[in-house]
């Protein structure tokens, strides 16, 4: 906990937006079919509605199940992800070897619950098949200032589930500043998080690319000083292919290479699967499609 002390907040918390629009105004070499696959690949296909059913739930499987035969030279999804209630069915149903089962968990999305349940929650979805946890950090906690107590719900969920990928949504929205997301971005790193995310997409705003950019520098710093990559995972109002190569531009941008890939980069999203196929077909062809396999 005393190591936030070691990292220059103000300093790398500077002129964020011109940084950013440097980046973007410079990213149009990018939007290519190989970048947009890269970028297919990198997502977790999100369904976390109220009315979500174990059918809904099978009809994502299945989508991801016979996406490959429908598109060939297209890599599939990283991840599908869901709330606990439908791991089980997920687990079932899923047959495509190398995509992940994500759950939310520990009381997502709101994260108002006692660290007994968010542990206990963390766990029976991995019991049911989840191999990766996103969790929302406790964000009323984090702006009354208490960050050891922050830090210790991350570090005892991250200890109850092992090996399992850890994914801490920061909820950047909420957290408003520069200063405040590069803090919750470094103690959720030194806690144990595999992973930082912007945003459930609950909130308003959800992700931005102000908010990833001072993430990926955080993380960064957190490997230059501990030698450990952590991931990163934009997520909420990401819909056009667009959108995710200017992600993908901050991340290159800041990170490099090595973080091109969904071992280290995710996207969470609904819509965007769809969009992306429909451009990439759209540049590959000539022809104007709109796809509905997700």
């Amino acid at each position: 906990m005393e190591n936030i002390n070691t990292y220059d907040i103000p300093k790398r918390t500077q002129n964020i937006e011109k940084k950013v629009k440097l980046i973007i105004d410079n990213n149009t070499k990018l939007f290519t079919t190989k970048n947009l696959k890269l970028a297919f690949s990198l997502i977790d296909l999100t369904t976390l509605n109220t009315e979500d059913t174990v059918e809904k739930g099978k009809l994502f499987c299945d989508n991801v199940n016979s996406f490959s035969s429908k598109y060939k030279g297209i890599p599939n999804v990283a991840a599908i992800c869901v709330y606990p209630s439908l791991v089980s069915t997920i687990q079932k149903r899923l047959k495509t070897e190398g995509v992940k089962i994500a759950s939310v968990a520990g009381g997502f999305p709101a994260s108002q619950t006692f660290i007994s349940i968010k542990i206990a929650e963390s766990k029976l979805a991995i019991e049911k098949g989840a191999n990766e946890i996103d969790i929302v950090m406790s964000v009323g906690t984090f702006l009354e200032k208490n960050y050891e107590t922050v830090f210790n719900e991350i570090k005892l969920i991250k200890q109850s589930i092992g090996d399992v990928h850890l994914k801490v949504i920061l909820e950047t929205g909420i957290l408003k500043s520069p200063e405040l997301i590069r803090i919750a971005s470094i103690l959720s790193m030194e806690a144990g998080a595999d992973f930082i995310k912007t945003s459930t997409g609950k909130t308003d705003p959800p992700a931005t690319l102000e908010a990833v950019y001072v993430m990926t520098e955080a993380i960064n710093d957190f490997y230059n000083k501990t030698g450990k990559k952590i991931g990163i995972k934009p997520a909420g109002g990401i819909s056009t292919s667009q959108d995710a190569i200017d992600y993908l531009s901050i991340v290159k941008h800041n990170l490099g290479n090595e973080w091109m890939n969904n071992k280290l980069f995710r996207i969470g999203a609904s819509r965007l699967a769809n969009n992306i196929v429909a451009d990439i077909i759209k540049i590959e062809t000539g022809n104007i499609e709109e796809i509905k396999q997700f």
